[in-house]
Protein backbone atom coordinates (compact mmCIF):
# COMPACT_ATOMS: atom_id res chain seq x y z
CA UNK A 1 0.00 0.00 0.00
CA UNK A 2 1.41 3.64 -1.11
CA UNK A 3 1.72 6.48 1.21
CA UNK A 4 -1.52 8.00 -0.94
CA UNK A 5 -3.19 5.34 -0.47
CA UNK A 6 -2.63 5.36 3.36
CA UNK A 7 -3.75 8.87 3.27
CA UNK A 8 -6.96 8.02 1.27
CA UNK A 9 -8.18 5.99 3.46
CA UNK A 10 -7.19 8.17 6.98
CA UNK A 11 -4.48 6.29 8.07
CA UNK A 12 -2.16 9.42 7.42
CA UNK A 13 -2.92 12.46 8.07
CA UNK A 14 -3.02 15.44 5.38
CA UNK A 15 -4.36 18.76 4.93
CA UNK A 16 -6.96 17.97 2.31
CA UNK A 17 -8.13 20.86 0.04
CA UNK A 18 -10.48 19.03 -1.88
CA UNK A 19 -12.63 15.52 -2.45
CA UNK A 20 -15.00 13.62 -4.02
CA UNK A 21 -15.71 10.23 -4.98
CA UNK A 22 -13.00 9.81 -7.48
CA UNK A 23 -9.67 11.93 -6.08
CA UNK A 24 -8.29 13.82 -3.54
CA UNK A 25 -6.00 16.70 -3.04
CA UNK A 26 -3.85 17.77 -0.28
CA UNK A 27 -1.16 20.13 0.44
CA UNK A 28 2.63 18.84 -0.66
CA UNK A 29 4.24 18.01 2.69
CA UNK A 30 7.57 19.44 0.61
CA UNK A 31 6.28 22.76 -1.56
CA UNK A 32 7.65 23.98 -4.66
CA UNK A 33 6.06 27.34 -4.80
CA UNK A 34 3.90 29.28 -2.14
CA UNK A 35 0.49 26.77 -3.70
CA UNK A 36 1.57 23.16 -4.03
CA UNK A 37 -1.44 20.37 -4.20
CA UNK A 38 -0.91 17.16 -5.09
CA UNK A 39 -3.89 15.66 -6.61
CA UNK A 40 -4.76 11.85 -6.55
CA UNK A 41 -6.81 9.63 -7.98
CA UNK A 42 -8.15 7.11 -5.17
CA UNK A 43 -7.92 4.35 -8.02
CA UNK A 44 -4.50 2.87 -7.11
CA UNK A 45 -2.65 3.45 -11.06
CA UNK A 46 1.34 3.54 -10.58
CA UNK A 47 2.00 5.82 -13.04
CA UNK A 48 0.25 7.66 -16.03
CA UNK A 49 2.23 5.23 -18.77
CA UNK A 50 0.03 2.64 -17.18
CA UNK A 51 -3.11 4.40 -17.49
CA UNK A 52 -5.30 2.25 -19.96
CA UNK A 53 -8.65 2.95 -22.29
CA UNK A 54 -11.30 2.56 -19.30
CA UNK A 55 -9.48 5.38 -17.40
CA UNK A 56 -9.78 7.90 -20.12
CA UNK A 57 -12.95 9.03 -17.66
CA UNK A 58 -11.14 9.01 -14.45
CA UNK A 59 -8.13 10.80 -16.77
CA UNK A 60 -10.67 14.05 -18.09
CA UNK A 61 -11.83 14.25 -14.38
CA UNK A 62 -8.66 14.84 -12.79
CA UNK A 63 -8.05 17.53 -15.09
CA UNK A 64 -11.37 18.91 -14.84
CA UNK A 65 -10.69 18.98 -11.45
CA UNK A 66 -7.62 20.95 -11.56
CA UNK A 67 -9.66 23.80 -13.12
CA UNK A 68 -11.66 23.74 -9.91
CA UNK A 69 -8.53 23.44 -7.65
CA UNK A 70 -7.21 26.76 -9.10
CA UNK A 71 -10.07 28.75 -9.45
CA UNK A 72 -10.87 27.89 -5.64
CA UNK A 73 -6.96 29.78 -4.75
CA UNK A 74 -7.38 31.97 -7.08
CA UNK A 75 -4.39 30.80 -9.31
CA UNK A 76 -6.25 29.77 -12.24
CA UNK A 77 -4.95 32.54 -14.48
CA UNK A 78 -1.34 31.17 -13.59
CA UNK A 79 -0.71 27.90 -12.33
CA UNK A 80 1.74 24.84 -13.44
CA UNK A 81 0.91 21.01 -13.06
CA UNK A 82 3.44 18.46 -13.44
CA UNK A 83 3.30 14.79 -13.76
CA UNK A 84 6.22 12.46 -13.08
CA UNK A 85 6.56 9.29 -14.58
CA UNK A 86 8.85 6.59 -13.46
CA UNK A 87 11.50 6.69 -10.58
CA UNK A 88 14.00 8.51 -13.40
CA UNK A 89 11.64 11.31 -13.70
CA UNK A 90 11.61 12.05 -9.90
CA UNK A 91 8.65 9.77 -9.26
CA UNK A 92 8.54 9.15 -6.00
CA UNK A 93 5.35 7.94 -4.73
CA UNK A 94 4.32 4.87 -7.53
CA UNK A 95 0.55 6.22 -7.08
CA UNK A 96 -0.20 8.59 -10.03
CA UNK A 97 -0.80 12.18 -9.17
CA UNK A 98 -0.74 15.66 -10.58
CA UNK A 99 1.31 18.56 -8.91
CA UNK A 100 -0.35 21.62 -9.56
CA UNK A 101 1.80 24.63 -8.30
CA UNK A 102 0.82 28.47 -8.02
CA UNK A 103 1.95 31.71 -6.12
CA UNK A 104 5.32 32.14 -8.03
CA UNK A 105 6.34 33.03 -11.35
CA UNK A 106 7.83 30.03 -13.09
CA UNK A 107 10.86 30.07 -15.36
CA UNK A 108 11.14 27.86 -18.68
CA UNK A 109 12.48 25.20 -19.53
CA UNK A 110 12.12 23.73 -16.27
CA UNK A 111 15.08 22.25 -14.39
Amino acid sequence: MTLFEKIINREIPAVIVYEDELCIAINDIDPQAPIHILLIPKKPIEKLSDCKDVDKDLLAHLFLTVGEITKKLNIDNAFRININNGKEAGQEVFHLHIHILGGRKFNWPPG
